[in-house]
C-alpha cells in the first residue's frame, strides 16, 4: 500500500469520527435542536459508534485514527503499521498529520451541520469542539487521561495490533466503557487529534461570542494520550510479544 493511500484512509476514517463524534457532542449541548440536554451517557454512545465507523471507513491503513495508536505501534516493537505498510518516519509521519488533517475537517464540517445552532447560542464554548477538565487539576488531569488511553492502546495491541483487526465493535464497545468509567474528570480525549485538530477549528472558525479556545489546557489532552498511548506500546511488547 502507497503511503497516498494511507493518507487518504487516515484522513476520511478520522474525519468521520469527528464528525460523527463531535456532532454527538454538539448536539447535547447546543440548544435549538432535537438532542439537547441528552447527557453525557448519549455523548459515550455516540463516541463509540463514531469510532465504530471511522475504523470501517480507513480498514486500509489499519485505522489508526489515533496519534496515541500509531506511536503505541511504534513503541511496541511492531514491523508495520498496518498490512504492506512498514514502520519508518515517513510513514509516521504520514499518519499523524493524516489524523490531525482528518480531525481539523471534521471539526469544520460540524460546524457547518449545526452553524444555525452556533449562531443563536449566547456562547460557542470551546468544549463542543474539545474537551475541558471539570476540576482544573494538570497534573491529575494528565493521569486521567494517561490511564484512559494506555487502556485504549494496550487493549487494541491485544486484540492484534491495529483497530481494523480488533474489530470495529469491540473498538467502539472499548470507547464507550473508557468515556463510562473515566470520562468524567477531563472528557476522555484519550487521542491528541481528536482534541487538537477540533480545537484549532474552533479557534479559526467564525463563530460569534466564541471563547478562547482554552488554549492554556491545549497541551494536557496531547500529553496525556502520548505518554498513555506509548506506555501502552511498551506494556504491549514486554507482556505480548
Amino acid at each position: 500500500m502507497s503511503l497516498g493511500q494511507v493518507f487518504l484512509s487516515e484522513v476520511l476514517g478520522t474525519a468521520i469520527l469527528i464528525v460523527l463524534g463531535v456532532g454527538v457532542v454538539a448536539n447535547v449541548l447546543l440548544p435549538k435542536n432535537g438532542g439537547f440536554g441528552g447527557g453525557p451517557l448519549m455523548i459515550n454512545i455516540g463516541w463509540g459508534f463514531a469510532v465504530f465507523a471511522g475504523v470501517f471507513a480507513s480498514y486500509k491503513s489499519g485505522a489508526h485514527l489515533n496519534p496515541a495508536v500509531t506511536l503505541g505501534i511504534l513503541a511496541s516493537g511492531a514491523d508495520e503499521y498496518a498490512k504492506g505498510v512498514d514502520i519508518s518516519v515517513a510513514s509516521t509521519f504520514v499518519y499523524l498529520a493524516a489524523q490531525f488533517i482528518g480531525g481539523f475537517i471534521g471539526a469544520v464540517v460540524v460546524w457547518a451541520a449545526y452553524k444555525k445552532q452556533f449562531d443563536d447560542h449566547e456562547d460557542a464554548p470551546t468544549n463542543v469542539f474539545s474537551t475541558a477538565p471539570a476540576v482544573h487539576a494538570p497534573f491529575w488531569n494528565v493521569v486521567t487521561e494517561v490511564v484512559g488511553t494506555f487502556i485504549l492502546v494496550f487493549t487494541i495491541l491485544a486484540f492484534t495490533k491495529t483497530p481494523s483487526q480488533a474489530g470495529p465493535l469491540n473498538v467502539a464497545f472499548l470507547v464507550v466503557a473508557i468515556g463510562v468509567s473515566l470520562g468524567g474528570p477531563t472528557g476522555y480525549a484519550i487521542n491528541p487529534a481528536r482534541d487538537l485538530a477540533p480545537r484549532l477549528a474552533h479557534f479559526v472558525l467564525p463563530i460569534p461570542r466564541k471563547d478562547d479556545s482554552n488554549w492554556g489546557y491545549a497541551w494536557v489532552p496531547v500529553v496525556g494520550p502520548v505518554i498513555g498511548g506509548v506506555l501502552a506500546g511498551l506494556a504491549a511488547h514486554a507482556y505480548i510479544g
